[in-house]
């Protein structure tokens, strides 16, 4: 069981340290470096943009890894995204820039970020299963949380990485070469997590499903066929917490620096100690609502989620870096608690023999509709309106949407816990 918590954290940790590093760089530089143009604004929307690809590609992912993971395990598939993820962000660590190859540096960018946005969908499904389907199913809330740790734990390695290069150096050599290493950094990572899937054994749920031929032959149009409510459910109720989380990790960077006077490292500072909350926070909400109902506890969460963007605008609008960093800890132990049993339930709405498919599927049309655009889509908004409301306000409607597939999900199904566990 360790083991396995260990092997479903440390990839996830590697895919969102990836991720992270590029959305505190897309906020901060790649607007200069990769799409300069007179407007400042203008190059932070077009490096968001490519932050969006990376979303955009994973039903890709989802579609591909999904079913394969049903139909040949998913130890095998998870050494396959870890490869592809981590091969395509130390490619953009040695990516040249517009100054020295034009716009050709851009579309060598998106394209990396796709094949980001492909390993990751293909992800997070396995992820959840490896820790989850190892352990007591009656604890499926905290097992699965290992893979929701991945977030946090890859966003406070990327930011405090970040933080450490651009105090070190000047900001001409952070900008000119200081960035490259965070994303080269992540070899590291990449060659740990790699080492500890290939020693991991298949799950014993896969095996016997294996053993008893119930493995379906067709698991994506079966997903679509007969199980359509669960995945609406669980697409919906992963649109806030994807939301949220891009909103108080990625473009909180843009907005402290544009309209409360606070630097970019007051910024990152900020994120980085709620990330570090989170990794408490994570495993002891996804442990609670092993004890209590899971559908009320996101409910509850994804209320405050809606209520907390009127409370934190007003309160750091003084230019107080406290009143920044309490503002992110709360809007992050908000996430924590929708996200910490997310995990788990998701991966109940499915049956054993669709989980990977079900669950991957939910996990990449969920960012297409919630994580891809919200960077933009906020960047556009504080534009558009020049006031944080029209922020506030998109955040409620996302809420909406995922109250509703709560409302629509299920409690896991006992007979199937007995028959699992």
């Amino acid at each position: 069981m360790r083991r396995a918590f260990a092997a479903s954290l440390s990839g996830i940790a590697l895919e969102w340290y990836d991720f992270a590093a590029y959305s505190v760089a897309a906020a901060t530089i790649f607007g200069d470096l990769f799409f300069p143009s007179g407007d400042k604004l203008a190059g932070t929307l077009a490096a968001f943009s490519t932050y969006a690809v990376g979303y955009l590609a994973r039903p890709i992912g989802g579609f591909v890894f999904g079913r394969l993971g049903d139909r040949l395990g998913r130890k095998r598939i998870l050494v396959m995204t870890l490869v592809l993820t981590g091969v395509a962000t130390f490619l953009i660590g040695v990516l040249p820039t517009y100054e020295n190859i034009g716009g050709f540096a851009a579309a060598l960018l998106v394209a990396l970020r796709f094949a980001q946005g492909v390993g990751i969908g293909g992800e997070w499904g396995g992820a959840v299963l490896l820790s989850s389907e190892f352990g007591d199913p009656r604890k499926r809330g905290f097992w699965a949380s290992a893979a929701q740790l991945g977030p946090p734990a890859g966003n406070l390695l990327a930011n405090g990485v970040l933080a450490l290069l651009a105090a070190l150096l000047t900001e001409a050599q952070f900008n000119s070469w200081g960035w490259r290493v965070a994303f080269l950094l992540s070899g590291v990572l990449f060659g740990f997590g790699l080492w500890i899937r290939l020693k991991l054994e298949e799950t014993p749920v896969f095996r016997r499903l294996a053993e008893q031929g119930e493995r379906s032959s067709a698991p994506i149009s079966e997903v679509f066929r007969t199980e359509r409510r669960a995945l609406l459910a669980a697409v919906l109720v992963r649109v806030c917490p994807d939301v949220l989380y891009a909103l108080f990790t990625v473009f909180v960077l843009t907005y402290v620096t544009s309209h409360t006077g606070l630097s970019r490292g007051a910024g990152l500072a900020a994120v980085m100690i709620g990330s570090a909350f989170q990794l408490v926070l994570i495993p002891a909400f996804g442990a609670l609502s092993d004890r209590v109902s899971r559908r009320k506890l996101s409910l509850f969460a994804t209320i405050a989620a809606g209520i907390w963007p009127f409370v934190f605008f007003p309160l750091i609008s003084g230019g107080s870096f406290l009143m920044l960093v309490l503002g992110v800890v709360v809007a992050l132990v908000i996430h924590s608690a929708m996200y910490g049993p997310q995990a788990a339930l998701v991966t109940e709405q499915f049956t054993p023999r669709l989980r990977y498919t079900g669950s991957s599927l939910a996990y990449t049309l969920a960012g297409v509709i919630g994580g891809a655009p919200a960077p933009l889509l906020l960047t556009a908004l504080l534009a558009g309106y020049g006031s944080w409301f029209a922020i506030a306000i998109y955040l409620v409607a996302t809420a909406v949407v995922s109250i509703v597939g709560v409302l629509l999900g299920r409690d896991p199904d006992q007979d199937e816990l007995q028959l699992v566990s």
